[in-house]
């Protein structure tokens, strides 16, 4: 069997400067911080807002309550990895000049980006877990259904759910365009030429279906008889409006789409 597209995972990165003034401030890591956030400083007639980029420029997409509360976080700017952050001492990180943080954030049904003043640890729990759910769910759907159009696709009844005019509809923007452009030499979702496919079947990984707002998903399955898994790893795409969910990696094994 042929495999293709044997390139490595690419992540986002941030450099950091070696210029330090004395501002105070504190980076906070990658995969760090609360499980959870509520709204903070933000009058009880009000609301906080979203906004499509991490910046007051860029336009309001939705908001929360001011009382809002078990809100998940995705990602925050400025990015340092806990790496980075190792490498830096007490007095370094209090040094660093970083511009206002912003944190990606959602309540399972809104997504975006929010002024990182307005936010808080969080104070109760059951909020997050119920949040968490409907994430989870989501991501689930959204694999079931890429895989249902793509079987109606190959009969000729939908469009390829990898083609330029849907493949946004399934994957992160930023990767979409790649995708939609590639000569694929095996078939993407199932890793192979020819195909004879049963017991197939969606679930959350159950080893851990989410950490840091980033969702994994498996698909099982046997072809002719041979048993495979596909782990398809999804977030919230801040690029599209409202942020939905879409898949950012799909990993067969040894290779993964990026």
């Amino acid at each position: 069997m042929r495999r293709f597209l044997k390139t490595g995972i690419c992540t986002a990165h941030l450099s950091l400067f070696a210029a330090l003034a004395p501002v105070q401030a504190t980076a906070q890591f990658d995969g760090h911080g609360p499980d959870a956030w509520q709204v903070t400083g933000i009058a009880s007639d009000d609301w906080l807002n979203l906004r499509m980029g991490p910046s007051a420029d860029y336009p309001i997409i939705g908001s929360f309550s001011s009382d809002a509360t078990g809100l998940t976080m995705t990602t925050c700017v400025p990015f340092m990895s806990e790496s980075q952050g190792i490498m830096l001492s007490q007095a370094e990180r209090n040094l660093l000049d970083l511009p206002p943080r912003w944190r990606l954030m959602s309540n399972g049904q809104s997504h975006g980006w929010v002024a990182a003043r307005f936010l808080m640890e969080a104070t109760g729990q059951a909020p997050p877990d119920q949040t968490s759910d409907r994430m989870i769910a989501d991501a689930v759907s959204l694999v079931r259904r890429l895989y249902a159009r793509h079987e109606q696709s190959t009969r000729g009844e939908a469009l390829a759910p990898l083609g330029a005019s849907r493949v946004r509809d399934f994957f992160m923007a930023d990767i979409a365009n790649d995708l939609a452009q590639t000569q694929w030499q095996a078939d993407p979702l199932y890793n192979a030429q020819d195909m004879d496919i049963s017991n197939f079947r969606v679930m959350p990984d159950p080893d851990q279906p989410m950490l840091r707002g980033m969702i994994t998903v498996r698909a099982e399955f046997s072809n002719f008889r041979q048993p495979q898994t596909v782990m398809f790893n999804l977030r919230a795409d801040p690029v599209q409006p409202n942020a939905p969910m879409r898949i950012m990696r799909i990993s067969h094994g040894e290779w993964s789409i990026p």
